[in-house]
């Protein structure tokens, strides 16, 4: 089994990043795969909640791919898991969470996979996936961060900026 781990800090509320990291349309935009109805999917845009599956198919490394996963856990603000219920991995789980410290978002996450076929996928995943996934994991964070500190975040949140407006 491979564990990834990987953090950042993003100086915005902590309900603005949470919610970004919920955002299918932002996954899809750092992932490059897009999700899909049908197929064991319950939500194909908007933001996921605990219990909703997403179909994803798209191009990774070359090949044609599909993941499905389901929001395993879901704790508004705090935490989230997806886990892989089908695709090209043995077994896929992601953990998401979310730390506020002095005004800022301390995001930590954890990727947990491995592969079928013993050896052979064990040195794919040593030499290519986990390089691949930790490029995944690292653009995830510098695109959150980005919209996060932005008023970008506007575009995918517009229920937070309705929220925000009538607090101002």
């Amino acid at each position: 089994m491979f564990v990834l781990k990987d953090s950042t800090h993003i100086a915005a509320p902590l309900d603005r990043v949470f919610l970004l990291s919920c955002s299918l349309a932002i996954v899809e935009r750092e992932l490059g795969m897009h999700p899909v109805a049908g197929k064991g999917s319950s939500r194909n845009a908007g933001l996921v909640v605990g219990g909703d599956s997403i179909r994803w198919e798209g191009w990774q490394l070359g090949f044609w791919n599909y993941h499905v996963s389901v929001i395993s856990a879901y704790e508004p603000y705090e935490f989230f898991q997806d886990t892989m219920t089908d695709g090209r991995f043995r077994f896929f789980q992601h953990d998401h969470y979310f730390i506020e410290i002095g005004g800022q978002v301390l995001l930590k996450d954890t990727v947990r996979f491995s592969l079928p076929f013993g050896w052979p996928g064990r040195l794919v995943g040593k030499k290519i996936l986990v390089p691949h996934i930790t490029g995944l994991l690292r653009r995830r964070f510098d695109l959150l961060k980005r919209i996060a500190e932005s008023q970008e975040w506007r575009e995918y949140l517009p229920e937070l900026e309705a929220r925000s407006e009538l607090e101002a």
